[in-house]
């Protein structure tokens, strides 16, 4: 089959790799409608994360089961179905309160190289979700979004305690923080504050329920939140880049007694302590735990109610995911999804 490698920073190849086979009998073997590049997929390309030698790349996936190992009962083949980008037995007591992710069980995706033509899913009972039909190409794009970047978006509103009655600032304009928009209005916040210096993302921000546009960043940024808010600071804040910069923002973005969710992975954050003891602000967050909220969102998509899909504003064959990567690095697209 086909599937994309990175063998080095900037240098992403599409090649036949081995097809996927069952491996354990809780394993399923998937054909993917769609797949795509995340943000994360850039640390990589960009050389901040080590390349180690050729890897297989990608960790979204949609698409119907091929085969199922002989244990598995919860999925069939001809179905459609999601997953999340860790696979997670979801019944151990970590997954049973809701943090699959930290799964006793639980295996990284991304090694098994997602943005290919097919994917053995491990523990796939606990993984994968069935749509109630076979769904037509244009709600693809929205399952897909479900993936990864819909439940991410989602967990970091969560974590912050984004609802009624409250402002969400959200801090990055990428799809995460985008979706956290869409998520933070699902939610019912009163007031959700995108922060963005790029027109096409506060558009599409501005759609998904933003009411407010910050182009100011660091001490800047922090200071307009605060100016909106009667000097006190947002409720909630999601930050989803995972940089100094974009941490300590969303902090100082935050009211005493009020919430960060953080879901932007991680690089080079160092907290103060004593900033953080006297800031009286809540942090949460982490990978977000996508397998709780699927069965929500699928039946939020299935429904029409919401329209993730919006975030991919590139749509190539898979031949071209060097274009994706490059596209994505060079903020040309928001988010690039790829046609198997």
């Amino acid at each position: 089959m086909r599937g994309v490698v990175m063998h080095a920073p900037g240098d992403v190849r599409v090649e036949q790799r081995e097809d996927p086979r069952i491996i354990a009998p809780t394993d399923a073997v998937i054909r993917l409608s769609a797949t795509c590049v995340c943000g994360s997929d850039l640390w990589p390309y960009r050389g901040i994360q080590a390349v180690d030698g050729p890897s297989p790349m990608g960790h979204e996936y949609a698409g119907i089961v091929e085969e199922v190992g002989g244990e598995v009962t919860s999925v069939r083949p001809g179905q459609f179905v999601v997953g999340s980008f860790f696979a997670s037995d979801n019944t151990c007591e970590i997954c049973r309160a809701g943090y699959q992710p930290s799964c006793v069980q639980r295996e990284l995706i991304g090694p098994l190289g997602a943005q290919a033509e097919r994917l053995r899913v491990p523990l796939a009972d606990g993984t994968l979700v069935a749509t109630p039909e076979v769904p037509g190409d244009n709600l693809i794009p929205s399952f897909l979004a479900a993936s990864d970047v819909l439940g991410t978006g989602w967990f970091g509103a969560m974590a912050a305690q984004a609802g009624p009655g409250k402002t969400v600032a959200v801090v990055g304009d990428g799809a995460v923080g985008l979706l956290a928009v869409l998520a933070a209005r699902q939610l019912g916040a009163d007031r959700i504050i995108a922060m963005s210096r790029h027109e096409p993302r506060q558009k599409l921000a501005l759609e998904f329920g933003a009411t407010d546009i910050v182009t100011e960043r660091g001490d800047d940024g922090v200071a307009r939140i605060k100016e909106l808010t009667g000097g006190l600071g947002a409720h909630s804040v999601v930050e989803a880049v995972g940089t100094q910069e974009s941490m300590l923002q969303a902090i100082r973005s935050t009211r005493p007694g009020g919430h960060v969710g953080y879901v932007g992975v991680a690089h080079g954050v160092l907290l103060d302590g004593a900033e953080l003891f006297f800031s009286h602000v809540h942090l949460h967050g982490g990978p977000a735990p996508v397998r709780r909220y699927l069965p929500e969102l699928i039946d939020l998509i299935w429904n029409r109610r919401i329209d993730p899909g919006k975030v991919f504003d590139l749509h190539l064959p898979l031949d071209q995911a060097a274009d994706a990567y490059k596209a994505m690095d060079e903020r040309h697209a928001i988010k690039a999804l790829l046609r198997v």
